[in-house]
């Protein structure tokens, strides 16, 4: 027997930025918020990143991950929000929506649609990275499962695939787990989190850093044996000793569900195509956090949900919002995606006012000029650097001076 799950807003994904979401509009509004998370308990990837680096932002805090994933959850069960877990949506076909729970099958019925399902790191396979397949391969949130919620050891020498933010996290959990990190390999000329955190990570794990490398494949039968490396400029191939190897960042959102509903993708971020609001191509359907683009840190995804929140309950209570032809904006080399990619005069700033980028190479003083019909609109320089594997921030008044009638807005550096 099939029961109905009825509310005015459903929220899918009890992470960051879908308890953000829930905590604000069930607070704010009247609206009977629903949140579906497939997870045993909410809070996300937080839940198991079990150090230290969480609620800057959104919470003026500095605490661990669980800490915060706990908050969330706690803040969002007191504004009223119905949270659910164990619960996974397994039909969407952009109107009926079918979840499936411990309880069985329920249909979902919701005037307002929240996706916040997150993004995933890539894993081996999909790298195409060859050689056997021994035990010891993971990614990040593999190791971090393992680790942390599960308590289980890995191996005791580690090889790290990445140098972003991601990467000296899984070196921490490594640490945690008694494992030492003998490399972190990168294909860059120096890892690609702040200056920061590869100092600190350099004195506190010492691990050899191999830039400029790429992995050519995994040795081993039964366990990881090593890790073949192949320097991208002369060719030089060499291996790296491990019993473990963990492939860090190469994110993707987890967008199977707007996919399934037939809600446009951006080419570049691979998730929904949004505009300020939040809002994708489908009435009544908005999209929050690393589902947007992937990825960003914890609290940012939290802003954003509370960003979309705040036009989530404009649309509620019929609020007139500007539904006007919005011009696409598009990044030119080396921008690999910029996000929002929909933009119009009439409609505001998005979370943070910043349009939120992603670089495949290094520019240590960025000068952004944005075009449109080969018109320059504007040409700026910033006063932070545009790096690969972190997000990088272009002002939203950049976009000042398009013609709404016009064509395609480009960015370029």
């Amino acid at each position: 027997m099939t029961t109905t799950i009825s509310a005015d807003v459903a929220i899918i994904g009890g992470g960051p930025a879908g308890l953000t979401a829930a905590a604000d509009l069930a607070s704010r509004t009247r609206a009977r918020v629903v949140v579906l998370e497939r997870e045993q308990e909410a809070g996300g990837i937080p839940r198991h990143s079990d150090h230290l680096g969480y609620g800057i932002r959104d919470k003026r805090r500095f605490t661990t991950g669980p800490r915060y994933a706990r908050r969330l959850v706690d803040e969002a069960l007191a504004a009223g929000a119905d949270l659910r877990t164990e619960t996974m949506v397994t039909s969407w076909d952009g109107t009926d929506m079918l979840v499936t729970s411990p309880e069985g099958r329920a249909r979902v019925e919701a005037t307002a649609i929240v996706l916040a399902t997150g993004a995933r790191e890539r894993p081996r396979p999909a790298r195409m990275i060859p050689g056997s397949r021994p035990a010891g391969v993971l990614t990040t949130g593999e190791l971090q499962n393992t680790v942390h919620l599960h308590h289980r050891t890995v191996g005791s020498r580690a090889v790290v695939v990445g140098g972003e933010l991601v990467s000296w996290s899984a070196v921490m959990t490594l640490k945690e787990a008694g494992c030492r990190t003998e490399a972190l390999v990168t294909s860059h000329a120096a890892p690609e989190s702040y200056a920061v955190f590869n100092l600190g990570g350099r004195v506190m794990f010492r691990p050899r850093l191999v830039t400029g490398h790429r992995v050519v494949q995994v040795l081993g039968r039964r366990r990881v044996e090593g890790v073949e490396v192949e320097d991208i400029a002369t060719g030089r191939r060499e291996v790296l000793p491990c019993d473990t190897v963990v492939f860090t960042g190469d994110w993707i959102p987890d967008h199977e569900l707007a996919r399934s509903a037939g809600i446009a993708l951006d080419r570049g971020t691979r998730g929904p195509l949004v505009d300020p609001l939040g809002r994708t191509g489908r009435e009544g359907v908005f999209a929050a956090g690393n589902l947007v683009h992937p990825v960003d840190t914890a609290d940012v995804a939290a802003l954003g949900g509370q960003h979309v929140a705040r036009s989530v309950a404009r649309f509620l209570d019929g609020e007139p919002m500007p539904h006007v032809a919005p011009l696409r904006v598009v990044g030119d080399a080396p921008f690999a995606w910029v996000t929002p990619g929909l933009f119009h005069p009439r409609l505001p700033a998005p979370a943070r006012s910043r349009l939120e980028t992603w670089v495949t190479e290094f520019v240590r003083v960025p000068r952004v000029t944005v075009r449109q019909d080969g018109r320059v609109l504007t040409r700026r320089a910033l006063p932070w650097p545009a790096s690969p594997g972190r997000v990088f921030r272009v002002p939203w008044n950049v976009l000042d001076g398009a013609d709404p009638n016009g064509g395609p807005i480009h960015l370029s550096l």
